[in-house]
């Protein structure tokens, strides 16, 4: 016989949630029933749960079994709920009773008790282990809210599944709707794992803050990783960097289109998309940036991507992070921050937002840039049908305009009288001529108007310029062949200053030119052709031609210049040889002037000069294609090999691997002077980052290469050949052979100190790092104090430098001193060490280590709710990062994470994690071949990661 649960006076959050089930529940008879078991024993004793007998009881009675232990976790949790926040027996009465109705309906349903039974245990394995903590912290009032949120959502999933049996009476329904119950289940288990591991990461905070002094650096660690930038209410920002053209026309049917698909009601909570395609020159980006001008009352936030390649998508997110205040001019921060960040606030915002992604022809390129999950608006450009069909929900296919739209456009492009009959016809035989392509149309409505022809005496000319090009053998395409026909016939004019800064701007970036590029660059290169840059009225005079002539675009507000592709490409394929070699050369140049030289001398790492780097950073994939493409400096070129030479160490520092190594490859085919210190540095370059990304061999290979061409150029004992055998004794740490790695170590030291090298500190670290190694931790921490610069040994010694590089003598501290046995110093250090790591690099590869090397220290420490937050954090970088930069980090965060959990007694989260380690290990197999394993081998998780990462 069942007692009566006494009514408690609740406070209002515990009396709001009970009404919460309630109205979930949508039964008072089964409300009433519920709150008469009071607890878990009368829970056990009720024999009817095992009704009806046969197979059906016996599942039951085996269910029953299997979820004891399990209820004991639940049991804690709603008894610590009860007496700690004083929430009564209420409480736990519906946490019981409904676990009893439930069994009940299941047992008496065809079939659903074994799922219902695995629902029930792994809800019940997602929930908060306070009773770990309730002894060590004080479960105050801001604790109250938090562990509310994830009662109420397992009540109102209790309520949710009975009101299920109830409406599912019939076996036929039941197994026709059982889908639903199985999504419920699984949403709200998403959601309380979320909660849940909050909770158990503040438990674990509120603990350390007991001993503030003692836990300061974790504290504000912590504090920052998930800092939340307040919204009150939606923000009206746009980033749309480039002006629609006042020449627009038409459209109106795609942009109604685009229109019905992007702009939704309040009530759609969902990710819209849309892709325009076509060919090149048929007006995509023109209708995008009309649509994004007329949406602006409809948007909140409007924010243009230029999507050509990854380095001008991490300037577009750079420049809306920007828009958006969430970093100041001119401040450095990582691209994959600055990604992470946008895609963040595009995901909890309440702002409408619209996102455009233009010139996205590579849509492999922006799969990593896609903010999935989220609730917006997205429109593509691209040459890529599939654009439509792929990324997008659907699009439409551009195409020109017919012959009395076209005609329209043209005559509104002149200025001329649409009304009369001689216009139309004149207008219109150009425009069929043209093939109704609008960027023939405005190219050569600017040739008209610049050049003062009638409009009935064009096509003679037009027709006259169109056998020159076929004369030339330059097209044979249709709508190629007008294009190059209008731009032989703009393009022909063109002399002096004006032809120079044509032809330079046609292998930039062609959305994003800056004219203070141009304008250092000039200086610094010294070239008589471009003395026009340094005269600001002659420059502008330049500049007003190419804009006469609509060869060029430029914003009223930032001054920045842009020109089509097409056009780009049309203006390089009319030039000389001698010119394109000409150009070329002078826009290396132009970029090389914002790298600094890291060849001539040991000079070390150069975060000083990042910022100057940016500027020319976006013009290095146009230059490179451009390059390959029109064959320009085919063989070899030693100005154009340092220009990669001087990028690849900027991205090399900034932990861009991936497109370091693309350009270090092209360098070394580009060298004239394989027996330079230029070159020397690019093979050496090579080794580091093949280091980096844990591919030892392939990097001593390098360095080794690199030693002997420095050998051969420079004297002995010359520090140049000590920061050589610095990098082969790194080799040869990663590989396990130290004795050999400590002889190359210690003859840099004996050079540096030879010739008081400011670079001893490199040497001395390096050498700390191989002791640990070697299981010498005292000689490690004495041979890192040796350092000049960390003579102090105070934190600040460490990271005042600025230094990304100073960075990791603090995480080998850290490893020093947990081989030592200290571990509140070594978590200490190693949270120093991820803030500044955090700060100077962002969301990368060091501080996926940082993030690994923390949680690991937490998992040791039975912090395992911040070691769980900390290694999620460190996957979620790693997956965005390429393949061959985060796929060793992203595998053994998994399997730490597997191991966690298997430990905390979730086998089935642990087995997913491990599998997914497994299947990742095996593809870093493909990227590396200095990789081997044993299949059954777990151990080796370490070593898919470099044993140090600098």
């Amino acid at each position: 016989m069942t007692k009566s649960t006494p009514e408690v006076e609740l406070s209002p959050l515990w009396a709001k949630a009970l009404e919460s089930y309630h109205e979930e529940l949508a039964a008072d008879d089964d409300f009433r029933t519920i709150l008469e078991t009071g607890s878990l024993e009368e829970l056990l004793a009720d024999d009817h749960i095992l009704q009806p007998f046969g197979p059906q009881g016996r599942r039951a009675l085996d269910s029953m079994n299997r979820l004891k232990p399990t209820f004991k976790l639940l049991n804690d949790f709603s008894v610590v709920l009860a007496v700690s926040f004083g929430a009564g027996t209420a409480v736990t009465a519906l946490v019981w009773g409904s676990i009893r109705m439930i069994l009940t309906l299941a047992s008496a349903a065809d079939n659903t008790i074994q799922e219902v039974s695995d629902m029930l245990e792994e809800l019940s394995l997602t929930l908060p282990r306070l009773k770990v903590y309730e002894k060590t912290v004080s479960m105050d009032s801001e604790m109250e809210t938090p562990f509310l949120d994830v009662y109420q959502e397992v009540i109102c999933f209790y309520a949710r599944a009975i009101h299920f049996f109830r409406s599912h009476k019939h076996s036929f329904l039941l197994r026709n709707s059982w889908s639903e119950l199985r999504g419920d289940f699984h949403r709200t288990l998403q959601r309380i794992k979320r909660l849940s591991s909050a909770i158990e990461s503040e438990v674990e905070l509120s603990r350390m803050r007991l001993d503030n002094k003692k836990y300061q650096e974790v504290l504000e660690l912590m504090a920052n990783l998930h800092s939340q930038r307040p919204e009150t209410a939606p923000t009206i920002t746009h980033y749309v960097p480039f002006m629609e053209s006042s020449r627009f026309w038409g459209r109106t049917d795609i942009l109604t289109r685009i229109d019905d698909v992007l702009f939704a009601g309040p009530s759609d909570r969902s990710l819209r998309s849309f892709a325009l395609y076509g060919m090149g020159g048929v007006g995509k980006t023109q209708i995008a940036l009309r649509y994004a001008n007329m949406s602006r009352e409809k948007f909140d936030g409007i924010f243009w991507i230029s999507a050509e390649n990854l380095i001008t998508i991490a300037q577009s997110f750079r420049e809306i992070n920007r828009t958006l205040g969430f970093i100041k001019p001119d401040t450095e921060t990582d691209d994959n921050t600055m990604l992470l960040e946008v895609k963040n606030w595009l995901s909890s915002t309440k702002s409408r937002w619209l996102l455009i992604y233009d010139n996205a022809d590579d849509l492999n390129i922006i799969k990593h840039a896609w903010p999935a999950g989220s609730v917006g608006s997205i429109l593509i450009t691209s040459r890529d049908s599939t654009a439509a069909f792929g990324l997008a929900s659907c699009g439409c296919q551009v195409m020109p305009f017919d012959a009395d739209t076209g005609s329209a456009a043209l005559l509104n492009i002149l200025g001329l009288d649409m009304e009369s009959a001689s216009n139309q016809e004149d207008a219109k035989a150009v425009t069929c001529a043209l093939g109704g392509l609008p960027l023939a149309l405005n190219q050569i409505g600017g040739f008209i108007v610049q050049r003062k022809i009638p409009l009935k005496s064009f096509l003679a000319l037009y027709n006259r310029n169109s056998a020159s090009v076929d004369a030339k053998g330059t097209m044979s395409i249709n709508y190629n062949h007008t294009l190059a026909t209008v731009w032989e016939m703009a393009l022909s004019k063109l002399s002096g200053s004006a032809k120079v800064l044509h032809m330079i701007l046609s292998f930039l970036n062609p959305d994003y030119i800056q004219e203070a590029l141009l304008i250092d660059g000039a200086l610094k290169v010294n070239d008589p052709a471009l003395q026009f840059m340094l005269d600001e009225i002659d420059f502008l005079d330049a500049q007003e031609v190419l804009l006469q002539g609509a060869l060029i675009d430029k914003s009223t507000e930032s001054g920045v210049i842009s020109m089509h592709r097409l056009l780009q490409r049309a203006v390089i394929r009319r030039m000389s040889t001698e010119e394109r070699e000409r150009m070329f050369l002078l826009a290396v140049g132009i970029l090389s002037a914002n790298f600094p030289d890291t060849y001539s001398a040991d000079v070390g790492h150069q975060a000083a000069s990042w910022g100057y780097c940016e500027r020319s950073l976006p013009h290095m994939e146009n230059i490179v294609k451009q390059s390959e493409h029109f064959g320009v400096l085919e063989n070899e070129n030693q100005s154009f090999a340092e220009l990669l030479l001087r990028c690849s160490w900027n991205l090399y520092e900034r932990e861009n691997y991936s497109i370091a190594l693309s350009y270090v490859d092209i360098a070394l085919k580009k060298f004239a002077d394989k027996n330079s210190l230029a070159y020397a540095s690019a093979v050496d370059l090579r080794g580091l980052i093949n280091l980096d990304i844990c591919r030892p061999a392939t990097a001593l290979e390098a360095f080794e290469d690199a030693y002997k061409i420095r050998s051969a150029i420079l004297p002995p004992n010359d520090t140049f050949l000590a920061a050589n055998q610095v990098n082969i004794g790194l080799a040869f740490t990663e590989l396990g052979e130290l004795e050999t790695a400590r002889d190359y170590l210690q003859q840099s030291i004996d050079i540096r100190i030879m010739h008081n090298s400011d670079r001893i500190g490199n040497s001395y670290s390096n050498m700390a790092s191989l002791l640990l190694r070697m299981r010498k931790p005292n000689e490690a921490e004495a041979m890192l104090k040796s350092c000049p610069s960390l003579k102090e040994f105070s934190d600040e010694s460490f990271l005042k430098t600025g230094n990304p590089r100073f960075s990791g003598d603090m995480v080998l501290l850290s490893r020093i001193k947990l081989e030592q046995g200290f571990l509140d110093e070594s978590l200490r250090f190693a949270s120093k060490a991820l803030t500044f790591r955090k700060e100077c690099l962002g969301e990368r590869l060091k501080v996926c280590d940082s993030l690994y090397q923390v949680a690991s220290l937490f998992h040791r420490g039975d912090n395992t709710g911040l070691a769980i937050q900390l290694l999620e954090e460190c996957i979620k970088i790693s997956e965005g990062l390429p393949q061959l930069e985060g796929l060793g980090h992203l595998a053994r965060a998994n399997y730490k994470l597997s191991q966690i959990l298997g430990d905390l007694g979730k086998p089935k989260e642990c087995a997913a994690y491990l599998e997914r380690a497994i299947a990742l290990r095996e593809d870093f197999q493909n990227f590396d071949g200095d990789f081997s394993w044993t299949k059954k081998a777990t151990s080796d998780f370490e070593e898919l990661v470099p044993w140090m990462l600098w």
